[in-house]
């Protein structure tokens, strides 16, 4: 049995936990939504103008892809503002990840503190953790729900805590609302094989019977929900959307593989080094103590029925396989619970090397980056002083045996948080920007009312990241070709991409000339007034 988590041991989680949520939070203001982030944000805009509803809606109508469950936290936090800032919409994620956090330290620490502090900052030097983190993420909520279904059961069996059935349930119908089956099915399959691991077959019959009625009672109420709120068509694009959308592989990629490769560069450090990690163990054996070396083998297979079990599905996207990070950090940080053997030792060797360099190495990134983008990026100063003084720290801490590996750890971990909140973050959303040509062309709008026509602009895709910038409600007209576009009645505004508008030579619509141009998700764009 593994050594009992300690009043200490909880207390040092929560602070951990708050320490990353103020991480987490660093610098967020007023950052207008950009990417994925504008569907989530004009959700949470109509919520509350209109109220909240059981499916979110765009242009008035209710969206099939998604619960209103992650909408409502967004419109619950932006309430006391009276609008929704980067603030309110990206809390929920942050809460979400210091809640993994918080969790991991508890589950690692009665074994090895070293270990636990490494797998934090493993998992903090991992690129999809970062970006979303500092993100509407409906992934990160559910990683976080599936880590802690996973401590719940271990903490039962290894930690002298009750078996909390009850609020293992009530997180699968927590996860199974925020995304949908997904969010029930990832938790599920984590569980269900930490019992098969234990031998606990009877248990993992049970709860995997509780946890199918619990996802046919919810497929039910989402399907009687989605009639009362649409109809039967509404239904159908349920159907389409949140089943047979990610299993037909129309909605990303289908290669089966595609996990086990991309994961090496999207969860960079963590998944890498937990590969090389597992090749160590079977090349040392069963060496270390029983109790780490089976905390192990169950993160192992928690993280392969995470990535095996999202490999069916043909739609495949990266930030899926945020539930297996967490796994895949605590299997990279085992070298520094106490393995020996000189693989493990030219492990710890290869990583605080790593982190030793960090600093220095995204000081000469945020150089290079500063030359390839001099106008968005004007002075660099303050990121280079940062960096600076980490990598002077982290030198430093090379004479400090005691606190060198947890110190290098965490000083890589500022220095990339630091250099992607004040560099890389910022000239994304400058670089990405619909907000200034939005908010342009909308008074123009304004000054001289007439209905507004997204051209070749995805009623899903680009005109959402229209609408996020107007604050108000409106119903623009779609064109698709330039066919449309000539059977238009005038007036009316005409907003497309400047290739389009180029297209439009050989129609009667050649005589427009532009009334403002700029720059739109990182494509020129024009505005043009149609008499």
């Amino acid at each position: 049995m593994y050594p009992f988590s300690s009043t200490r041991v909880r207390q040092h989680s929560l602070v951990l936990g708050f320490l990353a949520l103020l991480l987490f939070c660093a610098g967020v203001h007023q950052q207008t939504a950009i990417g994925f982030d504008t569907r989530f944000v004009l959700f949470a805009q109509e919520m509350l103008r209109h109220g909240p509803g059981f499916f979110p809606t765009t242009y008035g109508q209710p969206y099939a892809d998604y619960w209103s469950t992650s909408t409502f936290f967004i419109w619950l936090l932006s309430l006391p503002f009276g609008q929704v800032n980067a603030l309110t919409a990206w809390l929920p994620s942050a809460l979400a990840s210091a809640v993994i956090v918080t969790l991991m330290y508890r589950l690692v620490a009665p074994h090895s503190r070293t270990w636990a502090l490494i797998s934090i900052a493993l998992m903090l030097l991992s690129n999809t953790f970062i970006t979303e983190t500092r993100a509407v993420s409906l992934d990160q909520m559910v990683a976080a729900v599936t880590f802690s279904v996973f401590y719940l059961g271990f903490a039962a069996d290894h930690f002298q805590a009750p078996r909390r059935l009850a609020l293992i349930l009530a997180l699968l119908m927590l996860g199974f609302a925020i995304r949908g089956p997904i969010g029930l099915v990832v938790p599920t399959g984590v569980l269900c094989s930490y019992y098969l691991l234990s031998g606990q077959w009877r248990r993992m019959l049970v709860f995997g019977g509780l946890a199918a009625v619990l996802l046919a009672v919810g497929i039910g109420l989402l399907l009687w929900l989605a009639d009362a709120s649409g109809g039967p068509v509404f239904v159908q694009d349920v159907i389409r959307m949140q089943f047979m959308g990610r299993m037909d592989g129309s909605e990303g990629a289908s290669d089966v593989l595609y996990y086990f490769t991309s994961s090496i560069g999207n969860y960079a450090m963590a998944y890498p080094l937990a590969l090389l990690v597992l090749a160590a163990v079977v090349l040392a054996g069963r060496q270390g103590s029983g109790t780490a070396l089976r905390l192990l083998i169950l993160c192992t297979a928690a993280g392969l029925i995470v990535m095996i079990g999202l490999s069916i599905p043909m739609a495949k996207k990266a930030r899926y396989m945020l539930p297996m990070l967490p796994m895949a950090a605590i299997i990279a940080a085992y070298p520094f619970q106490g393995a020996q053997g000189r693989v493990f030792q030219w492990l710890r060797g290869f990583m605080q090397g790593m982190w030793l360099l960090t600093p220095g190495l995204l000081a000469l990134g945020v150089l290079v980056v500063k030359q390839r983008f001099p106008e968005p990026l004007r002075s660099v100063t303050a990121p280079l002083v940062v960096l600076g003084a980490l990598q002077v720290i982290a030198l430093a801490l090379l004479f400090k045996p005691r606190v060198r590996t947890v110190g290098l750890a965490f000083t890589a971990v500022l220095a990339l948080w630091s250099a992607y909140i004040q560099v890389f973050e910022p000239l994304d959303r400058t670089l990405y920007d619909t907000r200034t040509f939005s908010l342009a062309a909308f008074e123009h709008v304004q000054q001289n009312p007439a209905p507004v026509v997204l051209h070749a602009m995805g009623k899903d895709a680009k005109a959402i990241k229209f609408m996020v910038n107007i604050e108000q409600d409106l119903q623009p007209q779609f064109t698709h070709s330039v066919q449309d576009l000539e059977a238009l009645p005038g007036p009316a505004w005409l907003i497309m991409d400047d290739r389009d508008f180029q297209a439009l030579k050989s129609s009667r619509l050649a005589q427009l000339q532009p009334v403002l141009r700029g720059n739109f998700d990182r494509n020129p764009y024009v505005l043009l007034h149609l008499p």
